[in-house]
Parts: structure tokens; sequence; C-alpha cells
């Protein structure tokens, strides 16, 4: 469930990113947010004998595409009850939740 949703936030989140910075441009920004991912996680957990870096390297994606689409709008499937429902919400909220 982890990759899945790794991989739904690249496809929704980065997707836009890469339109507006490019093909080369993103694939140089995704491996270095990953590469700055690690190099915080192990100034600031150097005891933690488990790295938590992927957690953090999507956070660099999220802030970009908040940067780049400040009002943008997201389709969000919310369970109610049994039924699910489409909505909009602003990007802000969404990722603020996610944060």
């Amino acid at each position: 469930m982890h990759i899945i949703g790794n991989m739904w936030s690249l496809w929704i989140f980065g997707d836009n990113v890469e339109d507006r910075m490019g093909r080369a441009g993103f694939l140089c920004f995704y491996l270095l947010s990953g590469l700055a991912a690690g190099v915080l996680h192990i100034v600031f957990n150097r005891s933690s004998p488990v790295p938590r870096w992927e957690q953090v390297a999507p956070c660099w994606r999220h802030g970009a595409y908040l940067l780049l689409f400040p009002y943008a709008r997201v389709l969000t499937l919310v369970p109610v009850f049994i039924f699910l429902q489409t909505i909009e919400l602003p990007a802000v909220f969404f990722l603020g939740f996610w944060f």
C-alpha cells in the first residue's frame, strides 16, 4: 500500500511538476531531492537503525507542486459511510492534510 500511495502521488502531483520543469529538469529535481532527503536523514537521525528518507522525499515534490500551482484543485475520493464521493479540494488543503 505504501508503494501504491507513493506512485499515485507521483502520478497526480509529479506529472504537473514535470510538465512545468521539463523531463530533464524534473529528473534532476527528483534525484537531487531524494539525495537531499537522505543527507538530511543522516544529519538529523544519526543513531536511527531504520532509514526513513523515503518518508521525506515526497515532501519535495509536494512542496514544488504547491509553489508552482498554488491555486490548483485536486479531485479527491472521499468515503461517506459505504459510498464513495468525489469532491474538488484546494491543493493547499489536500497536501496540508497529507503533511
